[in-house]
């Protein structure tokens, strides 16, 4: 199933707001190709996952920005990318989760995510070993 086919099927109460995200991280990194993962959207780069949405909450669209879906090594204790942002949640140094709740959180977070996806993509590319 391609990325539209899952868009336009899906009844999330947020389909508006993934349709505007989904343009964003587009537009920031056209380089990313699109497949559906882990049942939802999910942006890659050199052939890896780096963003993925999470629907599970049917409320809420959450960005998960990592660098694949398997375990990468990495030295570092502290988050791979630096957010002045404070938008991003860290579970994790190379896992950052972006929330929007609403199109009004999407077009504050707009500039900001669109500057996140570049530095992510820019960062996990150097760490991708």
């Amino acid at each position: 199933m391609s990325v539209d086919e899952f868009i336009k099927n899906t009844s999330h109460s947020r389909k508006s707001e993934m349709l505007e995200l989904r343009k964003i991280i587009s537009k920031s990194v056209p380089a990313l190709t699109e497949q559906i993962k882990w049942n939802a959207p999910s942006f890659c780069h050199a052939g890896d996952d780096r963003i993925t949405f999470n629907l599970s909450k049917p409320d809420t669209i959450l960005l998960i920005f990592h660098r694949g879906a398997k375990s990468k090594k990495l030295a570092s204790k502290s988050p791979i990318l630096k957010d002045n942002t404070e938008f991003l949640e860290w579970p994790a140094p190379d896992r950052g989760v972006m929330k929007f709740k609403s199109m009004n959180d999407v077009t504050s977070k707009r500039s900001a995510l669109a500057q996140i996806v570049k530095d992510w993509i820019t960062i996990t590319s150097e760490h991708a070993a």
